[in-house]
């Protein structure tokens, strides 16, 4: 490997781990307490998911010789955010993010099962995740309501970094808000030895419990919106800049590290869409054949990060929560436009689309489970009821 190592693929490997860790972490932190992590517990969660999305991107790369990105759900997390608490609090989330992890490797070794999966109409899983991210991208405009001299600075300094490079929108959002904690924030007594004890890595180990409400409620959209904006994408990405993935090898294994996460609150491990476009094409280096030791170097780099999640969370904490929200926010915009244009381009299932959409993004409990599972089900039969769609 160290003889395929270019410079040119090692920058890219830490800039696409700096993209790809500072642009989305808030996101899974807010994720993780929407569903009753604790402190602690958000704070193991983010390291596992930092670890493991690490240590499977390098296996992968280092098996496949591709520049295979690994990345935590970012939308998955959206949905937990707004999800709420599920009957058994956090163990019980922590019980469907197993069952998603199981899904994910089903989906990868028994083809009907992957099929069957790929058959849920686009526009649908489309609306589905553009009302998850909705209730985040209000955030941003939330904390400018909050207060204007904290939320503003966030919201110019990534209209700025977004104006210089499209990558660097979300990181220039996290220097600034930062910037306003240190210099605009009173901490409270004590906030030294709160960063100084979070230095350690502190695995929390949550015993998972299992309902019904926590896998079609968490569970299953958690899975849905992994394949269809995180895994199926990452594997696109792959094929266009001319590699030849095994797509069965690849989600089981981010299934298996999904599974060996999940007991210290990690959500979903999956491949990566946004690393990979950086990883996998010339920016990493002219030889196709080298490029997969970029891919490496950003794994290591995660694995780094992970074990600092404790003092990232720790940082945080000191904030008011709306503004790790705002940068939270900001991260999903260009996933909500995405996913909000192809949900109504169609214009056959824009009533089954519009009402898989709302009822995403309500808020709504129905028997202990979230809108995201009852959107699908009613945009499903609203299209029943239209007929077929275009595919």
């Amino acid at each position: 490997m160290l003889r395929d190592l270019t410079p040119q693929a090692a920058f890219t490997g830490l800039l696409a781990a700096f993209v790809g860790f500072a642009s989305s972490f808030a996101v899974v932190l807010q994720g993780l307490k929407g569903v009753g992590a604790s402190d602690a517990q958000a704070a193991s969660g983010l390291m596992a998911a930092g670890i493991a999305m690490g240590l499977c991107g390098i296996f992968l790369s280092l098996r496949t010789r591709m520049p295979v990105s690994v990345a935590w759900s970012t939308p998955g997390s959206a949905l937990l955010a707004i999800s709420g608490t599920v009957e058994g609090g956090f163990e019980a989330a922590v019980g469907a993010f197993l069952v998603c992890g199981v899904l994910i490797v089903l989906s990868g070794l028994w083809r009907p099962f992957g099929r069957a999966v790929a058959a849920i109409p686009a526009s649908l899983a489309s609306a589905m995740l553009a009302g998850i991210l909705l209730t985040l991208c209000l955030a941003p405009f939330k904390a400018i309501a909050f207060d204007p001299l904290l939320g503003l600075p966030i919201i110019i300094a990534w209209v700025i970094g977004g104006r210089i490079n499209r990558y660097l929108g979300v990181p220039a959002a996290l220097l600034a808000f930062i910037a306003v904690v240190v210099f605009g924030v009173d901490f409270p007594s004590g906030w030294q030895a709160q960063l100084a004890a979070a230095v350690v890595p502190q695995p929390v180990l949550v015993m998972p419990s299992f309902s019904a409400g926590a896998v079609l409620g968490i569970a299953l959209p958690l899975f849905i919106v992994t394949m269809a904006s995180q895994n199926i994408p990452g594997l696109a990405v792959l094929r266009a800049n001319g590699y030849s993935p095994r797509h069965g090898p690849l989600l089981s294994a981010t299934g298996i590290f999904s599974i060996l996460g999940a007991p210290f609150g990690s959500h979903a491990t999956n491949l990566a869409a946004i690393t990979a476009a950086m990883l996998a094409s010339e920016e990493a280096g002219p030889d196709p054949a080298k490029r997969y030791t970029g891919a490496v170097v950003c794994g290591i780099c995660y694995v780094i990060f992970g074990l600092f999640a404790g003092l990232t969370t720790a940082f945080v904490s000191l904030a008011p929560a709306v503004l790790i929200e705002a940068v939270a926010g900001l991260a999903l915009i260009a996933a909500f436009s995405a996913s909000a244009l192809a949900a109504f381009k169609d214009e056959r299932s824009r009533p089954a689309a519009a009402i898989t959409f709302l009822a995403s993004a309500s808020g709504m409990t129905l028997l202990g489970i979230s809108g995201a599972f009852w959107g699908l089900i009613a945009g499903g039969a609203m299209l029943l009821l239209l007929g077929k769609p275009k595919p």
